[in-house]
C-alpha cells in the first residue's frame, strides 16, 4: 500500500464528495501536491466508460468488466505517475465501490471480483495496489434516500431502492471488516462541521495532517 494513495467511498447521498475538496486544500496548505480524481472515471476512456456504466442496462459480469478496464487505464495513466512523482493521489471511490455496488449491490461473485481485482491491480513485484487510507463515509439508506430526493435527474444506481443501497452498506461493512487497519469509519450522518472534524482526524492519524 501506498502511504500517498487515500479512497473516500460510500453510498450515493452520504455527502463524500462534498468533502472532497476541503481534505484537498487542507493536505494542499501543509505543502502536499494533491491529485484529486474519481472512478469509474479519471481519464478520457475511463470516463466514456464510466457514461456507459451508469446509463446502459447491463449485466453484472458485463459491468464489472467494464468498471475495471475503466480502473485499469486509470492506474496506468493517472494514479501510477502521480504516486510516482511524490503526490497525494485522493480517490472519489476505487475498488471497495466494486465490491460494494457490483458484489454486494447486484450480488455478483466476489471470487470473480477478487480475479479482477488481482488482474488488474498487481504491480509489478507482486504488491497488490490499494489505498492506504479509506475514508468510508458510512450513512443510513434511508437517509441517503431523503438527500437524493429531487437532487438531479438520478443515474441508474441512485435510482435502485433503498434495499439495494441496504445491501451495498453491508458490501462496504464487509471489505471493512477484512481490512480494518485502511479504513476509517466516517459517521456521516451528522453535521457537515462534525463530518469534516472527523475527516481531519482521519488524516492527521495517518500522518498527513500534522497533529
Amino acid at each position: 500500500m501506498n502511504r500517498l494513495f487515500i479512497s473516500v467511498e460510500g453510498i450515493d447521498g452520504a455527502g463524500k464528495s462534498s468533502h472532497i475538496d476541503a481534505m484537498a486544500a487542507a493536505l494542499r496548505a501543509v505543502g502536499h501536491i494533491v491529485c484529486v480524481t474519481r472512478e469509474p472515471g479519471g481519464t478520457p476512456l475511463a470516463e466514456q466508460l464510466r457514461a456507459l456504466v451508469l446509463h446502459t442496462p447491463m449485466d453484472a459480469l458485463t459491468e464489472s468488466l467494464l468498471i475495471f478496464a475503466a480502473r485499469r487505464d486509470h492506474i496506468v495513466q493517472v494514479i501510477q505517475p502521480a504516486l510516482a512523482r511524490g503526490e497525494v493521489v485522493l480517490c472519489d471511490r476505487f475498488t471497495d465501490a466494486t465490491f460494494a455496488y457490483q458484489g454486494g449491490g447486484h450480488g455478483f461473485d466476489l471470487d470473480v471480483l477478487g480475479t479482477l481485482e488481482r488482474w488488474v491491480q498487481m504491480e509489478e513485484g507482486g504488491a497488490l495496489l490499494q489505498p492506504a487510507l479509506t475514508l468510508w463515509f458510512d450513512l443510513p439508506a434511508q437517509v441517503a434516500a431523503q438527500r437524493l430526493t429531487g437532487a438531479r435527474v438520478p443515474d441508474k444506481f441512485e435510482a435502485q431502492p433503498q434495499a439495494f443501497f441496504e445491501k451495498v452498506i453491508a458490501g462496504y461493512a464487509r471489505r471493512a471488516a477484512l481490512e480494518p487497519q485502511r479504513f476509517a469509519r466516517i459517521h456521516a450522518d451528522q453535521t457537515p462541521d462534525a463530518v469534516r472534524a472527523e475527516v481531519l482526524a482521519a488524516l492527521r492519524k495517518h500522518g498527513l495532517l500534522p497533529a
